[in-house]
């Protein structure tokens, strides 16, 4: 048994916990980096890079395809499992190769291997595969462990049959049909991707819940156009899910009433992460915790209650997102360097993006978290957007909140094309404060989807008009 004594122990090695280390790092060369998996985060290794990887295939598949609704004529797009799994493997290796490289270059003696558990506040005990043991006594600690798939228990009777999306970048070959349960960010990338290049996809969800979306009006639209291309059923009642010899048997109710039955050669779970902090021992310590055992935080400074231990990336349960996690890895190992110093980081405007096609995007605040709040709605449909016409992508629906006092911008949801560049516009608007009027000052070109932005900017801009003057 080894025993180390530190300023600081970082445990989880993923993107939290790298900038975390390297963030405490700037404040005490005492530093330690923990991590039982392999090295590399899961954005390179089973998330957002091998995920882009495969809609990028998808999307040059169903670009083929419609390309006789522009007058050019092709044959039909033949899609090549094995050689599309290939590309998404090798590129995947390659971002994942210079994630372990950066890490590697850490030095050995800042490096534990090994899953570590709190023995009480300051005492952690590392276990590595060699069943070796380390006993890290650490002035302070950075909690960056992240999340793993979650599903109902019973899902795991269908053995090698189910499938998470870490699974999905190790195919050699693509199936020929499977069932997806959730459409969220993971279910509707991962599930249009495979149908646009050949798998036979059912999407599963309940409650009518669709994407990360709260505004009605744009989840509708978003749901229309997406469910246009592929077989989705946000509300199913499934009544059977049972393993057979080479697939998987579904019995379910459609919300219509109907009873129907598939057999899919894999069911994937897009059901949800879990915060991974079952196998760290947080009873042993004083920490606040939740009623999931997730630690209770301070989201300005990622501190836990008022204690030396901070909390960052996906574990925390807040922002599921890379930039997010970077962004509380450098809150958390900035303070946690100069503790008992504590100071609030800075937090941006949130921003996501659904990369499905028409892309969804929320920014800064909700549907949801403002509908106690007085506000103004303006909205844009991209069905007659001159730009978004030209490409034939035509579809969704963009949503702008503005505050009916101020006029300030306070959040954004929408389905659209390109909706990422839109996203970040809106997301500097957020975060820049802007009111409604000094967003319609900026420049707008001739002819580009941004117009679109405009429309819905206007049409807020006139209806906080209207309200001021009823009020006058």
């Amino acid at each position: 048994m080894q025993h180390r004594n530190v300023d600081v122990a970082v445990i989880g090695a993923g993107s939290a916990g790298l900038t975390a280390f390297r963030s405490a790092k700037a404040w005490t060369d005492s530093v330690v980096l923990i991590e039982g998996g392999p090295y590399g985060t899961t954005c390179a290794r089973v998330g957002c890079m091998p995920s882009k990887l495969l809609i990028a295939a998808a999307e040059a598949a169903h670009a083929v395809g419609e390309a006789h609704r522009f007058g050019v004529y092709s044959p039909k797009p033949e899609v090549d499992g094995t050689a599309v799994m290939n590309r998404v493997r090798s590129e995947r290796d390659r971002f994942v190769g210079f994630v372990v490289e950066g890490t590697e270059s850490i030095p050995a003696e800042q490096r534990i291997r090994g899953y570590a558990q709190f023995l009480d506040d300051h005492r952690l005990q590392v276990d590595d595969y060699m069943n070796d043991r380390t006993i890290v006594t650490a002035k302070r600690i950075v909690i960056a462990t992240g999340s793993s798939a979650s599903y109902p228990r019973p899902w795991k009777e269908l053995g090698d049959r189910l499938l998470i999306n870490d699974d999905i970048f190790d195919w050699q070959d693509l199936p020929g049909s499977v069932a997806v349960f959730g459409p969220g960010v993971i279910g509707l990338e991962l599930g249009q991707a495979l149908s646009r290049l050949g798998v036979d996809v059912r999407l599963f969800g309940l409650g009518g819940q669709f994407g990360p979306l709260t505004d009605p009006n744009v989840m509708a639209s978003a749901r229309d156009a997406l469910s246009a291309e592929f077989y989705i059923d946000d509300d199913a009642e499934v009544k059977r899910m049972e393993r057979i010899d080479n697939g998987v048997a579904i019995d379910f109710v459609h919300r219509d009433g109907s009873v129907h039955s598939v057999v899919v050669d894999y069911v994937i779970a897009a059901t949800g992460r879990t915060p991974n902090v079952a196998g760290l021992a947080l009873d042993n310590t004083s920490l606040p915790l939740d009623e999931r055992g997730v630690p209770v935080f301070d989201t300005t400074t990622m501190q836990i209650g008022n204690s030396h231990v901070f909390i960052a990336g996906d574990v925390d349960n807040d922002r599921p997102l890379l930039h997010e996690a970077a962004d509380e890895g450098r809150i958390a190992g900035n303070n946690a360097g100069r503790y008992p110093t504590v100071e609030p980081g800075l937090r941006r405007s949130a921003l996501a993006v659904v990369f499905s096609d028409p892309q969804i995007g929320m920014v800064g605040e909700t549907f949801a978290s403002l509908k106690h709040r007085n506000i103004e709605i303006g909205e844009v449909s991209f069905e007659d957007q001159g730009r978004s016409r030209v490409m034939l992508k035509n579809q969704g629906l963009l949503r702008v909140y503005a505050d009916t006092m101020s006029g300030r911008f306070l959040g954004a949801e929408m389905v659209g094309p390109r909706a990422e560049h839109l996203a970040h516009l809106l997301a500097w608007a957020h975060q820049s404060g802007l009111t409604i009027a000094e967003m319609l000052d900026m420049p707008f070109y001739h002819p580009v989807i941004e117009e679109g932005l405009r429309t819905a900017l206007r049409d807020v801009n006139a209806r906080l008009g209207a309200r001021l003057n009823r009020a006058a």
